[in-house]
């Protein structure tokens, strides 16, 4: 078999692990963790995967199917030749919003060069057949959102998903949409103007391979990670059932904060954004200030260079140590900050506390933190 010596062995063997039936992200990352490589994956005999938790024989057998490693090598040829970055979750510049969630995907893959951490990332998601005034509340979001330079993210659907990505690149904020299907071709077929237009800062990215048909079941998994994605997710206009509830409930599992515009009682096309503030899994939004307030967005160009650490503080290891963390990553989750540094919720929360102290981070809405601005 033949392997190409310019590409990374980790990338090669999961792209070749996301090939492999039964096994998806979750699966994916036990198999790496027990075996300690994803090349070491495809090494260890049956009766060993078969004995990891969750695995069994039936998977065990289809990871031994050489056929998983030779779609890899196609893959890796048709990337090469499409000019697609392929990123893993093991790749530093992997988001790390999505680093957080087990579920997400082991590669992605893209076109354009957005940048992965920007320090603050909206989703903006609603009907496919908007109103009048939902394109125009979809419009007025983004163009508000400029002075915060908020990455917009959306799916590139008909109706407000390409009214957001739209808006965005009119007024240069940075957007990606994420796609149901591989980068082989466009859908919907109208979008392809759009999607090359989002180049250079933005992107289109995927997890499905390159020749993955646009199959209605991909999409909610197109939604989960929108949702990741999103420090806020806004739903502009939705019915009681369709994509935008799907990834509003995402949003809710990952305890993002959900934002969903209120419209006429009677408007069908309103009804699920009135169900979500009814049931308390959104925020009632009715301008940007609403959102900017419970973000706790004060400063309004953000970015990553507003950031530092007062100098000369008197900081231990450990303080520094989440320092360093929050430096890398914008915005971080307590029980995240607490995996990454692999200390006790307890020992993290003390550290935060005097930090907070000496001002050298601040707590956000949903038990975030970030680093102060001086």
């Amino acid at each position: 078999m033949f392997y190409f010596w310019w590409v990374d062995s980790t990338l090669f063997h999961l792209i070749a692990l996301s090939h492999v039936p039964k096994v998806g992200p979750i699966l994916g990352r036990v198999l790496v963790g027990y075996c300690g490589s994803p090349e070491a994956v495809f090494q260890e005999k049956v009766g060993t995967l078969a004995k990891i938790p969750q695995i069994g024989l039936i998977i065990a057998r289809f990871i031994q199917d050489k056929s998983c490693l030779q779609k890899a090598e196609n893959e890796i040829c048709i990337l090469d030749k499409e000019d697609i970055t392929a990123i893993h979750y093991l790749d530093k510049r992997y988001p790390s919003r999505l680093s957080y969630f087990d579920e997400s995907p082991l590669v992605l893959f893209m076109r354009g060069a957005p940048n992965l951490q920007h320090p603050r990332t909206v989703g903006i998601i609603g009907t496919r057949t908007p109103s009048p005034a939902g394109r125009i509340h979809t419009q007025e979001l983004v163009e508000a959102l400029v002075p915060y330079n908020a990455m917009i993210m959306s799916g590139l659907a008909h109706g407000v998903d390409s009214t957001a990505h739209q808006a965005a690149l009119a007024h240069g904020l940075p957007t990606i949409g994420v796609l149901g299907h591989g980068l082989h071709t466009l859908y919907p077929a109208a979008h392809r103007g759009l999607a090359q237009r989002m180049t250079g800062s933005s992107g289109i990215l995927t997890e499905f391979p390159f020749d993955t048909i646009p199959d209605r079941e991909n999409f909610p998994m197109r939604n989960r990670i929108i949702a990741a994605w999103s420090d806020a997710l806004v739903v502009v206009e939705s019915k009681e059932k369709g994509g935008s509830m799907i990834t509003a409930e995402y949003a809710n599992r990952y305890n993002k904060d959900v934002f969903a515009i209120p419209g006429r009682v009677q408007d069908a096309q309103s009804k699920g954004c009135h169900l979500l503030i009814k049931r308390h899994k959104a925020h009632l939004m009715e301008t940007v200030d609403d959102l900017v307030e419970i973000m706790g967005w004060e400063n309004k160009k953000g970015g990553n260079g507003g950031t530092q650490v007062p100098l000369f503080l008197d900081l231990n290891p450990e303080e520094k140590a989440v320092v360093e963390t929050l430096k890398e990553h914008p915005e971080i989750m307590i029980d995240k900050l607490g995996f990454q540094l692999q200390m006790p919720a307890s020992n993290i929360s003390a550290i935060l506390l005097n930090l907070e102290f000496k001002g050298v981070v601040r707590s956000l809405p949903g038990k975030r933190y970030i680093l102060s601005t001086v």
